[in-house]
């Protein structure tokens, strides 16, 4: 079968690429900029923009799984078009769908609720990725400014969250069903940000920014008012399903999560100054 993978250059499109590619599936990747992405040689690329459904149409020919992302455009803005983007997937023959939940049930998660297609969506807490925005402030000064700096979260390698979907969409297990996709262990910002410093061989200092200073660094960023409220929201008072450690992965893998020590140590490069290599080298821990 053809499995169509959106937001295929993303943090977790890319491995659910690799691994379907390794699993020796054939896989239409799709991309607003098919001209600039890379992928593994046998990779089908085809162009496509999830806020305008007709632009996937030849993606989806012939496809019978697909991959989606709920967010799209140069802002990330939460898709208004999972009506129209089920329907052309149920017109193309697609069977199987994997959703990735991007924070909030939306209009795409409904569309394929109320579809024909057999559905699984997949709710990560948190992409351990998330920590990458602080490699620009561990560089140049050694420091992470954060808020709510008590708050746990049992963030999710990007890695795992591509395995599960991958084992989803070759088996067809879980149809119908939301599944909660946790790491194995929740952890606080500063144990986080010492987990970094291990990796890269640098003490590292944490500075918690009040709720005021963090709204207004958000504004600043960009982020809308409704992404910033959902911010305030989600790691201010987390929900239980935030810091609870699940053994989902495992379950659908057959593998335990990766830790964020792993995660850390295999992206040390990004937080490291340049000319300081320190401790660090060698194998990602377990």
């Amino acid at each position: 079968m053809t499995i169509v993978v959106t937001g295929a250059t993303g943090k977790v499109g890319r491995h659910i690429v690799e691994k379907l590619v390794a699993a020796g599936e054939r896989v239409r990747a799709v991309t607003r900029r098919p001209d600039r992405a890379r992928f593994p040689a046998g990779v089908e690329v085809a162009g496509g923009d999830l806020t305008t459904p007709p632009t996937l149409a030849a993606a989806l020919r012939g496809a019978t799984g697909l991959h989606l992302i709920t967010t799209g455009g140069s802002d990330y803005a939460t898709l208004r078009t999972g009506r129209e983007l089920v329907a052309l997937a149920e017109r193309s023959g697609v069977r199987r769908v994997t959703v990735l939940w991007n924070g909030e049930e939306g209009p795409v998660e409904e569309a394929v609720r109320a579809s024909a297609l057999d559905w699984t969506v997949l709710q990560p807490v948190e992409f351990m990725g998330n920590a990458l925005t602080w490699a620009d402030s561990i560089r140049s000064e050694g420091v992470v400014r954060e808020p709510f700096g008590s708050t746990r979260s049992a963030a999710i390698h990007e890695a795992d969250i591509a395995a599960a979907a991958v084992e989803v969409l070759r088996g067809g297990a879980y149809a119908g069903r939301t599944l909660t996709l946790t790491g194995p262990e929740a952890l606080t910002v500063p144990q986080k940000v010492r987990a970094i410093g291990e990796a890269i061989g640098r003490e590292l200092h944490y500075v918690e920014l009040s709720e005021y200073e963090a709204r207004e660094r958000w504004r600043g960023q960009g982020y809308s008012a409704e992404l910033i409220e959902m911010f305030v929201s989600w790691f201010g008072d987390p929900p239980p399903q935030a810091y609870t450690v699940l053994p989902t992965v495992e379950q659908i893998t057959g593998h335990a999560p990766r830790t964020f020590a792993r995660w850390a140590a295999e992206h040390r490069d990004a937080f490291r100054a340049a000319g300081l290599t320190g401790r660090g080298a060698g194998t990602p821990p377990p």
